[in-house]
């Protein structure tokens, strides 16, 4: 029953009794009781009145009010309505469909439309394949018409795009009207019920009127899209018919009779929120400690410390070596900021998918300290979160697979998520989250930053995505890792963020003085709703350092800490070698680690391709005497899971190691970032410099660890790169110029010859030996914001003879740099030009180019080739077998939950070079066509030798190397090191930017 402090009047009062209270003539409630909300069909088998089906979605906002809604959400409601935020909620969620009360809607369905007609309204059974005149655009229309004479202009404009736009896109003004013209409700019959349907919904909410309903107040456009989101939310529940079946009589419905029906499906679908109100913690508590068992460092104290003092949300930037605990800080300070500013949960948002996963545990962990229960909350939002062992023992607890639960939900095909009828109570957690979109409703979220960019896109929904993150603390980790193409959706999200005033923390290991000046202003420019907004960032007085921004009433306000702390530990001298060498085999490299490790030890080797990898593994296998380990993103998912967690149980914190014992990684980028791995030697390829330093992190990265007295202290060898053959600038590996563009890598280059001298000739054998006493060496991290803003800054770095070549560098890659930036201003949210506008219209006045469905969002939010998954099976006689030699059906079907996972084992993403041939040659097996999981499955079936052509290409899948592709560009595939089998199988890596992995 609903309680009575939730709604003034009589709730228990059917609409019948409400048409009668205010004196509706006898045939406009024949035409109330006519208006149907959901068909027969779509509502369990009996039809579902209109008035029922808006009832019903108030009732869920009510729950949703009292057990999802941040503490935030709730308290601007209220402002800006006088107190009333509840009843308004309530009646903005319900009156989302009043454009079905139209001839349009409501001669859909040809058994309803009798109905209706015999009800005295005129209604035309619709067409098939006619003009149709769409609810969500007539209910805009209607409801301007409606709130003319009750409301002031000022509120009906920012109002009535929550109602057209509910369907997933808001239209301008001109956009409600029907194409052909028609009037929303023919004759004075017509109008009579339309009215009567808003009087009697209204007033059935404990309204006197539709003037009692308007707001005292505007909520900003940031406002109005996450409210949006949530009115979809709400629609969305209350269209399920499992907890809501068809009522076809109006003495049936009433607002406490629906309420009953919410609170069903509310317990059954398992919906909750986060933390709703949380205490601030005591200045005295060391947030740090007390949640993750280590005492703070400086810098997480310094970020704390500034989320307990600043007067409002902000945007907290915050820069620190690799290993500080940014990420442990940062969910520190959202804590104390949830709790002194009401936000409700936590999203994470970090670079690659291999990245969520233990975050996604350590989130876990964290959650599971406040509240029993709270850890089902936690979302790992990733194309492959199925593969995720501590996502699926959470999921499988409730006895459901979240992909059998998809049920249509409405006449325009949108989803909802059933349940089990005869399931009294929810067990596990909230899989209603898991449909399409949904993702990042749940409180708490660990997922690719894809997942924040795409609500920062002008795509069907994304308000949806915005209404995710309202109301959270935001947390976006390695934003360094954000190319300049990614970076136009991440300061368009930034924008709508800080107008919302989302506290976001920005986690980096260092940026780029013009990057960080970007990011606040994009933040400024959002709180203070305008779109000229510049306020000078002051230079951060050390490192780690944090730089905070927010609005104080009409003033931007920008605060760095005048003193610096110190990092957790002291600067190491990091030696830096050249080991020349632009080959495609990379035999000097292996050559170079076999010497270098001829006392013991570990090395890590970082190659900018995944041919170069397998190159020099292959040769390490055979010729070196220890461990050889290869991890890229071309290996498939088991091998991926499994290869990650051997290389970090050897290289990882904690390990036992043997300095004698000689143990080698070569790695993709994959080895860049979060990537928990301490290695006493680095070999990298030539990188732009902030990631360079990113590779470096993985050097003497734990204190206490046994080394060879050879290899004591870190050094790198930096690779390639070699002296030029016919002048003094040197050559560049053509992997590596494709990747990052010629002139970041010069600039860098000009960084580490100052250390290491002039590059060396390929194969000349100098520059390997460096002794630590000498001053070849960065200071890390100390050195690491001065390297970053010399390498992006303006001044003159590079040696005299390369300065030409520098400078036609810089031409092409500023060119470049703007037309990449320039093709994302056309799939942002918001155009430039209409940043200032108050309200939601016209918001969709164009969707992206060739955008089918959620698949194209990867597409969207990055750039450069695309390149498509596949799923590499075995022909086997009388059908197929997944990689790992699981039978599986004769046309590829998956019997069940063992042989499924073994057929996805075999996902891999292929080089980008045979995407078109992929998606030209290649289908699901005739077994997947009905599968969740596997019909949009690319298939790549091997043949009995192991094989496979593509695009004029060979494929082969080694268990060691992974994907192998022969041919093209006239390069042969790697040796294969001795035993290696020849299986089929890949791993998916999202991957940021353009990087090759």
């Amino acid at each position: 029953m609903v309680p009575d402090e939730l709604v003034a009047g009589d709730p228990h009062s059917s609409v019948l009794g409400v048409a009668r209270e205010l004196g509706l003539p006898s045939e406009v409630v024949v035409g109330l009781g006519a208006l149907w909300g959901k068909s027969a069909e779509k509502a369990g088998g009996r039809v579902h009145l209109l008035l029922g089906h808006l009832l019903d979605t108030s009732a869920v906002a009510a729950l949703m009010w009292e057990k999802y809604l941040s503490p935030w959400m709730r308290w601007r409601l209220n402002e800006i309505t006088g107190g009333q935020g509840l009843r308004f909620f309530m009646w903005i969620c319900g009156v989302h469909d009043c454009g079905k009360a139209t001839p349009a809607f409501q001669s859909i369905d040809a058994v309803e439309a009798a109905r209706v007609r015999a009800a005295g309204l005129a209604c035309r059974t619709a067409s098939r394949g006619g003009p149709r005149w769409r609810h969500d655009k007539a209910g805009g229309l209607l409801l301007k018409r409606e709130l003319a004479t009750a409301w002031g202009p000022e509120h009906i404009r920012w109002v009535w795009p929550l109602v057209a736009g509910h369907h997933g896109a808001f239209p301008d003004a001109r956009g409600l009207e029907p194409r052909p013209p028609a009037d929303p409700g023919r004759g004075p019959a017509w109008r009579s019920v339309q009215r009567a349907v808003f009087d009697v919904f209204t007033r059935a909410l404990g309204y006197e009127d539709l003037k009692a309903v308007q707001p005292v107040q505007a909520l900003n456009k940031a406002e109005q899209l996450a409210l949006s989101g949530l009115i979809v939310m709400a629609d969305w529940i209350a269209s399920n018919h499992e907890h809501f079946p068809g009522l076809d009589d109006l003495a049936e419905i009433s607002l406490s009779g629906a309420y009953d029906r919410a609170e069903v499906g509310w317990r059954r679908l398992g919906l909750r929120g986060g933390w709703g109100k949380i205490p601030v913690p005591p200045v005295r508590e060391d947030l740090v400690q007390l949640r993750f068992g280590d005492a703070a460092r400086p810098a997480q104290l310094q970020l704390v410390s500034l989320a307990r003092e600043l007067p409002a949300p902000a945007l907290y930037v915050v820069e620190a070596p690799m290993g500080e605990g940014k990420t442990k800080g940062a969910l520190a300070a959202a804590e104390v900021l949830a709790a002194r500013f009401g936000f409700d949960g936590v999203f994470v948002a970090m670079p690659t998918q291999a990245t969520c996963d233990p975050m996604y545990e350590q989130v876990l962990r964290w959650v599971s300290a406040f509240d029993d229960g709270l850890e089902e909350q936690v979302a790992l939002l990733h194309g492959k979160y199925r593969f995720n062992k501590q996502w699926k023992r959470l999921w499988q607890s409730s006895g459901m697979d979240p992909e059998d639960l998809y049920g249509s939900v409405d006449e325009d095909d949108e989803f909802g998520m059933a349940c089990s009828s005869d399931a009294a109570e929810h067990q596990g957690p909230a899989l209603w989250f898991l449909g399409r979109k949904r993702g990042l409703l749940t409180s708490f979220g660990v997922g690719t930053i894809d997942q924040l960019l795409y609500a920062a896109t002008r795509t069907r929904h994304v308000m949806l995505r915005f209404a995710g993150l309202a109301g959270k603390v935001v947390v976006i980790d390695e934003v360094h890792a954000a190319d300049v193409y990614m970076r136009q959706f991440l300061t368009e999200a930034l924008r709508w963020l800080g107008q919302a005033r989302v506290p976001v923390i920005l986690l980096s290991a260092t940026l780029p003085p013009s990057q960080r000046q970007a990011l606040v202003d994009a933040y400024l420019c959002g709180a203070l709703g305008r779109a000229d907004v510049s306020e000078e960032v002051p230079e951060p007085a050390g490192y780690p350092c944090v730089t905070a921004a927010w609005a104080l009433g009409d003033e931007p306000m920008v605060h760095a800490p005048r003193e610096a702390v110190p990092s957790w530990r002291e600067s190491l001298p990091v030696t830096l070698s050249w080991l020349p060498d632009v080959s495609d085999d990379g035999a000097a490299i292996a050559d170079a680690v076999r010497e270098e490790l001829s006392d013991g030890g570990s090395a890590l080797v970082i190659l900018n391709s995944v041919e170069r990898a397998q190159g020099v593994f292959a040769r390490l296998k055979r010729t070196l005497d220890g461990e050889v380990h290869l991890l890229h993103g071309r290996l498939c998912a088991a091998h991926r899971a499994e290869r990650t967690a051997d290389c970090l149980a050897r290289l990882g914190k904690g390990a036992g190691r043997d300095p004698e014992k000689r143990t080698v990684v070569v790695a993709t980028q994959v080895a860049e970032q979060s990537f928990d791995a301490d290695a006493d030697l680095l070999v990298t390829d030539l990188a732009p410099v902030d990631l360079l330093l990113q590779r470096i992190g993985r050097l003497h990265r734990h204190e206490g660890v046994p080394r060879p007295t050879r290899l004591s202290h870190p050094r790198v060898l930096v690779t390639g790169i070699a002296s030029g053959a016919d002048g003094p600038v040197p050559r560049l590996l053509p992997t590596s110029e494709a990747i990052y563009g010629t002139f970041p890598l010069l600039r860098t280059a000009a960084l580490v010859r100052k250390v290491a001298g002039e590059v060396p000739d390929q194969g000349s054998g100098e520059g390997l030996r460096r002794d630590t006493g000498e001053t070849g060496s960065w200071s890390v991290p100390a050195d690491v914001p001065g390297l970053v803003a010399a390498a992006y800054g303006d001044a003159e770095i590079c040696p005299e003879a390369w300065q030409a070549a520098e400078r036609a560098a810089r031409r092409q890659w500023e060119a470049k740099e703007n037309e990449r930036a320039k093709k994302a201003q056309g799939f942002l949210l918001t155009a430039p030009r209409d940043w200032a506008r108050p309200t939601l219209s016209g918001l969709h006045y164009g969707g992206p180019a060739g955008m089918k469905d959620e698949r194209d969002l990867d597409a969207v939010v990055r750039d450069g080739k695309r390149s498509v998954e596949v799923v590499i099976v075995q022909a086997v006689a009388g059908g197929y077998a997944a990689l790992d030699g699981t039978r599986i059906g004769v046309h590829g079907e998956a019997l069940d939950d063992e042989v499924l996972e073994a057929v996805l084992g075999g996902t891999t993403r292929l080089p980008a070079r045979l995407t078109e041939a992929a998606e030209a040659e290649l289908g699901p097996l005739p077994g997947w066509s009905g599968h969740p999981w596997l019909k949009y499955a690319l298939a790549v079936v091997l043949d009995e030798s192991g094989g496979a052509e593509l695009g004029g290409l060979h494929l082969r899948y080694d268990d060691e190397l992974g994907l192998v592709v022969r041919g093209g560009h006239g390069k042969r595939p790697p040796p294969r090191p001795p035993d290696a089998g020849a299986k089929g199988g890949s791993a998916v890596e999202h991957h940021i930017g353009k990087a090759k992995i």
